[in-house]
């Protein structure tokens, strides 16, 4: 090789090497990547769910049911990124917090302080998690994730990182601190004690979430209520006050105002002079005694009970519960046997369901541990009325070797007895909270190739998948190659084989209602003319090619 021709080869490799550069990250986390044996089987194995017929609840046919998913969480995510994209309002999780002391199982083995790749395998476990919720998130939807000291730098930065598909750092709500016990700890080889825990929180689209002010003002807290008197017996009864001048950036309106003492004050007010002459007549200014004399506007407990106010990001009082209150309520309801470490209370999940849920929004907690997050959906809905649903994942695993499962002897049990009402540990009688329960598992089809006969398989497994992602559990026709399921206003076909689209049509020709048919095709047809004569009635989707689509993205 020529002189010329090596220096022309070296410049192509240094221009190579500069674009290379530029490409990777400047900034960020950097971890080495770790096989999970979970994700692996899915090259070969595609999840499915299967219905635990004698753990279901009904007590309302006519109201919508919650759902409760046994298996590993990466599995239960995968089937919702089918049957819940973009469905979700509000996620909150509870993971692992990696302490090093047997909280934390990578691989079927319990990752100890002394693992080099502790924190490696802990992101590695988290951030494929976080990509698959991510997508069932509404635009408007909000992820809370309780956490401790040991990984809270870690996943903050890891949310942050778009270029790895996560919310990014303009998402970023708040970093909450709840004070998860009340007493001080008696451990005097720390120098700083423990008494506080944190909750990351990111919107899908903080633009979106703002724009159509997708959130919830709370009720006024403890110590905002106490700081309210009646001094003068205004008979608008307890008040606070607020400055009536402007501070720096807020705008205004610049006029003279004169005190009672003659004191003249020519400077920036909130509001206009005509809207101070009257909230003076109201007799809603004051001019207090006490410092410069400035005037103030009384601001009354009932009216700013009304109004509520914005949550703050330091979290403590009865309103928010602590880790003895947790504990409290779960041994009152499994009497007094210690079922599970560390439970959050169900106060804490009410507060993050009043910030950002309405009525009729889906909760999802795949980290869901002893269900506190269900309870707490249950109470909140009898407190107002609401339809909110709530989904459910949690494994089945021997709880820290306590002997109990977590999801049959803990989650389950726990939901079950706020549904049907149980007796507390005083012996009296709380009363339930009747609501529908649909419990699943995860299961598994052979799928290592897209043949025809796999193709088939997925399709026979897949009904409990579409009934859930239609809400239409009530089986109505069940014919070998077609079946339908309703719920109270709709309806949803599965036609196993082609040549059953004619008997489907008979079949239902005089059913009132909209139905979502889906048809078995080994491609991805969507045998809109069988069914033009009945377009208005009917939306056609094919499987299992809408299921695959979503697993080869997420499996790719």
């Amino acid at each position: 090789m020529s002189r010329k021709s090596e220096l022309e080869k070296l410049k192509g490799e240094i221009e190579r090497l500069k674009k290379e550069l530029k490409r990777r990250k400047k900034y960020g986390l950097v971890w080495e990547e770790k096989p999970e044996e979970v994700v692996e089987m899915c090259k070969e194995k595609l999840p499915v769910l299967k219905e635990v017929k004698n753990k279901e609840i009904i007590t309302d046919k006519n109201k919508p049911a919650n759902l409760l998913i046994e298996g590993d969480n990466y599995h239960a995510l995968s089937v919702l990124n089918y049957t819940h994209a973009k469905k979700v309002d509000v996620i909150y999780i509870d993971p692992p917090y990696n302490t090093g002391n047997k909280d934390f199982i990578f691989n079927d083995r319990y990752v100890d302080r002394e693992d080099a790749y502790r924190h490696s395998k802990w992101l590695a476990f988290m951030e494929k998690r976080l990509k698959l919720a991510k997508n069932l998130l509404k635009d408007t939807g909000v992820i809370f994730i309780s956490i401790d000291d040991n990984e809270v730098a870690q996943l903050k930065s890891l949310m942050d990182d778009k270029n790895r598909g996560m919310f990014g750092e303009n998402n970023f709500e708040s970093l909450i601190c709840w004070r998860r016990r009340t007493n001080q700890p008696n451990d005097k080889a720390k120098m700083i004690a423990k008494v506080a825990e944190f909750i990351l929180v990111y919107a899908k689209n903080s633009n979106a979430l703002k724009e159509k002010k997708a959130f919830n003002t709370i009720p006024l807290g403890e110590t905002r209520v106490e700081s309210y008197s009646n001094p003068d017996n205004d008979h608008r009864g307890p008040w606070s006050t607020t400055p009536w001048r402007a501070s720096r950036g807020q705008g205004g309106t610049k006029y003279k105002i004169i005190t009672p003492t003659g004191k003249v004050y020519d400077e920036v007010w909130l509001g206009m002079k005509e809207t101070f002459k009257r909230l003076l007549k109201d007799k809603r200014i004051i001019f207090p005694n006490s410092g410069n004399g400035k005037p103030r506007k009384k601001v009354f407990l009932r009216e700013r009970q009304r109004e509520g106010q914005s949550a703050i990001n330091f979290w403590f009082g009865r309103e928010y519960g602590d880790n003895l209150t947790a504990s409290s309520e779960l041994n009152d309801l499994f009497g007094g046997e210690r079922m599970f470490d560390n439970p959050k209370p169900v106060n804490l999940m009410k507060m993050i369901l009043r910030i950002k849920t309405n009525k009729n929004s889906v909760i999802l907690d795949f980290m869901a541990g002893t269900g506190t997050t269900g309870q707490a959906v249950l109470e909140l809905n009898k407190e107002d009325g609401g339809n909110r649903k709530f989904i459910l994942c949690t494994n089945n695993e021997n709880n820290n070797g306590s002997g109990y499962k977590i999801a049959e002897d803990v989650c389950y049990p726990r939901i079950k007895k706020v549904i049907g009402g149980y007796k507390n540990l005083k012996g009296d009688k709380v009363a339930g909270l009747d609501d529908n329960l649909k419990y699943f598992r995860t299961d598994f089809v052979d799928y290592d190739e897209p043949t025809d006969k796999n193709k088939i398989k997925l399709t026979e497994q897949a009904t409990e998948m579409l009934c859930i992602k239609e809400e239409t559990f009530e089986k109505v026709i069940n014919q070998k190659n077609f079946k339908v399921f309703k719920n109270t206003n709709h309806y949803t076909g599965i036609i196993f084989d082609q040549a059953a689209i004619s008997a489907f049509k008979k079949t239902i020709k005089d059913i009132k209602g909209k139905f979502s048919v889906y048809v078995f095709s080994l491609g991805d047809e969507t045998f809109d003319d069988e069914f033009k004569d009945i377009k208005q009635k009917v939306q056609l989707s094919p499987i299992p090619e809408a299921i695959l689509r979503v697993y080869r993205r997420i499996f790719k």
